[in-house]
């Protein structure tokens, strides 16, 4: 929170990684794919503020959507809504772009052909975090 009340920047993106972090690390391993938790990296980050969240003790409604998936990096976009429901307004709108990563080697990777279909079916109506 900063001294206005509001969710500050900082803690706007870290809330936009916890969103996508169960996606893609949790489920994906369910689904047999390790991969992507072992290493991926934001190549960008967009965001941008409509409204400010103010800090009430109520949950806020992140979703998130595939924007773009290409063969080493997909899009994700994100709406957080002022509460829990998309009655609530939109107050920010944002985009990250990530590409999956080998640590061990220190470079990018291609996305498997099943990291590929999971992302695309399973991001296919948005989910909601």
């Amino acid at each position: 929170m900063d001294v206005f009340g509001h969710v500050n920047h900082a803690k706007m993106v870290t809330l936009l990684e916890e969103a996508r972090v169960p996606l893609l690390f949790d489920e994906a391993a369910a689904a047999g794919l390790t991969g992507l938790a072992r290493g991926v990296v934001v190549v960008r980050l967009a965001v941008d503020y409509r409204a400010p969240v103010v800090v009430r003790g109520t949950e806020v409604r992140v979703e998130v959507s595939l924007a773009e998936l290409a063969f080493a990096s997909f899009t994700l976009d994100y709406t957080v809504y002022n509460g829990p429901s998309t009655e609530n307004g939109v107050a920010v709108e944002a985009r990250t772009v990530l590409a999956p990563y080998d640590v061990a080697g220190g470079r990018p990777r291609r996305l498997s052909e099943g990291e590929r279909e999971f992302l695309a079916r399973r991001l296919d109506g948005g989910v909601n975090a």
